[in-house]
């Protein structure tokens, strides 16, 4: 049923269809009945599937990658559709409008997409205002769902004072989230990978972490690192990990590789530059979750994100090593049924 959905949604623009899709399930989510008849269809927690990972009991291990809801939109909808967890964000310190549209395509042949957002959301300040309202709600229903905080820099914001714009974020949202991801990973803010070097990310996350260490209940800080990086400079990021006791990282986010792709090269060159993510991504970034576990001896936890469309996929990852696995580009052309899809071939 979805295939042929699918279908008909891909012939409009791909963020235009996002949003639509997903406020049409919050509108139908509102009605209650509804709402129920959607939670149970999608039902994905399966007591085997229960995981224990950085102090945090997650209800199942398929999450949903950042980049999805940007401003906690869609919490109550995306938990009736089985995620064990969400990760909002990437969020500013300020409002910011992202790069110029279209920013968002997608590659059929290769069942990928390519991303230029740039950081587009609300700011931190309006991300807070809707997770103290799905908080409120959330103690009521009982809600086991896991909120991510996914934490970048302003776009004017000049590299060496990136560090400030990721402790207001922290601060904001400390009390609102249940862990947080430091971002320097995308490639569509102009300089932001620079801050993945030893020395800016050292800045940063010593910074983060002596500010956490201060509170009464420190919460999981974990890095997103991208897949591009090199052998060494993974190296660089476990030593650091080590040093500063970061509690994980997430492997990976998007790609500015265009390898042994089926998309044309013409089509490629009309789209134009960003993050390459979905199927191509697969086996990269299971390299990295698998050589970061063993360089590691496991002492990392790791969230794999990249190319996981199937339960076989997830298994991959978390054979590889990864403790819990994310979809973003699966969950555009897989439907609303992956995660349940996922979880009942993990348990079997």
């Amino acid at each position: 049923m979805y295939q042929l959905l699918r279908n008909i949604l891909f012939w409009f623009p791909a963020e235009s269809v996002h949003y639509f899709a997903m406020n049409s399930l919050q509108a139908g989510c509102s009605i209650r009945p509804l709402k129920k008849l959607v939670a149970s269809g999608f039902q994905s927690n399966n007591e085997k599937l229960a995981t224990h990972v950085f102090g945090l009991d997650f209800p199942n291990p398929v999450g949903l990658a950042a980049g999805f809801d940007k401003n906690a939109r869609y919490l109550n909808e995306l938990e009736a559709l089985g995620f064990g967890f969400v990760e909002i964000g990437t969020v500013t310190p300020q409002p910011q409008p992202g790069n110029d549209k279209p920013r968002l395509f997608r590659l059929p042949k290769d069942k990928a997409l390519i991303n230029r957002m740039g950081f587009n959301n609300d700011g931190v300040k309006a991300a807070v205002k809707r997770l103290q309202q799905w908080r409120d709600k959330a103690a009521r229903s009982g809600s086991q769902l896991i909120i991510g905080g996914n934490i970048g820099k302003n776009k004017v914001t000049p590299n060496e004072d990136a560090w400030k714009d990721y402790e207001i974020c922290f601060r904001e949202l400390f009390e609102w989230v249940d862990y947080f991801v430091v971002n320097v990973s995308s490639p569509n803010t102009p300089g932001l990978r620079a801050l993945q070097e030893k020395d800016a990310l050292h800045k940063i996350l010593s910074h983060l972490q002596t500010i956490n260490q201060q509170q009464a209940n420190p919460k999981p800080l974990l890095l997103k690192i991208a897949p591009d990086l090199s052998w060494e400079e993974i190296d660089d990021v476990i030593d650091l990990a080590r040093e500063i006791n970061l509690d994980g990282l997430v492997a990976t986010n998007t790609t500015i590789s265009r390898e042994n792709l089926q998309t044309t090269g013409e089509e490629l060159d009309a789209i134009g530059a960003g993050g390459l993510s979905g199927a191509p991504l697969r086996q990269r970034s299971t390299e990295i979750v698998r050589y970061i576990a063993e360089r590691s001896g496991g002492q990392i936890p790791i969230i794999a994100s990249g190319g996981i469309f199937t339960a076989a996929d997830a298994r991959e990852k978390l054979e590889a090593g990864a403790s819990l696995v994310q979809v973003w580009t699966g969950f555009i052309y897989e439907g609303p049924g992956i995660v349940k899809q996922i979880c009942k071939g993990l348990v079997q």
